[in-house]
């Protein structure tokens, strides 16, 4: 019924990823097409330096435009944004990309966790938040508060992680709707985003 369809409908989708992570996008989001109208923010564990040349070599194989993000950009949909190695991305009111150079958490930035709690606080039920491949634990209590805010939640499996760490802490907090294998990343979302 409509009520369904309006619940299901996600206007921002979130990644998070470390090792492993590179390959895990590139594959889930070559699958996004314009026609889902969403906007979508990476954290991948990343050098400062690598995450531009990734952003470019990603933007000449996606539909979407890729880009590495701007502190003060606002977000728009049908584009990708990339967290700059050495920042942490967090979303203000309004929809702003800030960055910024907070400590690190979990002994990185950028943090999955800082951008997830942050867009959370501001889109909440109309987030998608997915776990790829990576180690630590990174990601986890981001996974909670998107859950706590009404956002969806999807980790990858152990089978097709490189290192099942950021997706398992994810998983362990009760806090994962699917689990999937990469393959099944791109078109689970597609469902989840589509309204009707």
């Amino acid at each position: 019924m409509a009520n369904n369809a309006v619940i299901n409908n996600k206007d921002i989708i979130l990644i998070g990823a470390s090792t492993g992570g590179p390959n895990a996008i590139e594959k889930i989001i070559t699958e996004i097409t314009k026609d889902l109208n969403v906007a979508v923010l990476i954290v991948q564990h990343m050098p400062s330096g690598f995450t531009k040349t990734f952003a470019e070599r990603l933007n000449k194989k996606c539909e979407l435009e890729v880009l590495e993000a701007k502190d003060g950009i606002k977000i728009e949909k049908n584009k990708i944004y990339i967290a700059p190695g050495g920042y942490h991305m967090v979303v203000r009111g309004s929809g702003i990309i800030a960055l910024n150079k907070e400590d690190p958490i979990w002994g990185v930035r950028p943090a999955v966790d800082k951008l997830f709690i942050s867009a959370s606080s501001i889109y909440g039920g109309r987030v998608l938040s997915v776990i790829l491949t990576g180690m630590g634990k990174d990601g986890a209590e981001g996974t909670v508060v998107v859950k706590m805010n009404n956002g969806t939640t999807i980790s990858q499996d152990e089978k097709t992680s490189v290192i099942y760490g950021m997706p398992k802490s994810a998983y362990e907090t009760g806090c994962v709707d699917y689990v999937l294998p990469l393959k099944d990343i791109a078109s689970k979302i597609k469902t989840l985003v589509k309204v009707n």
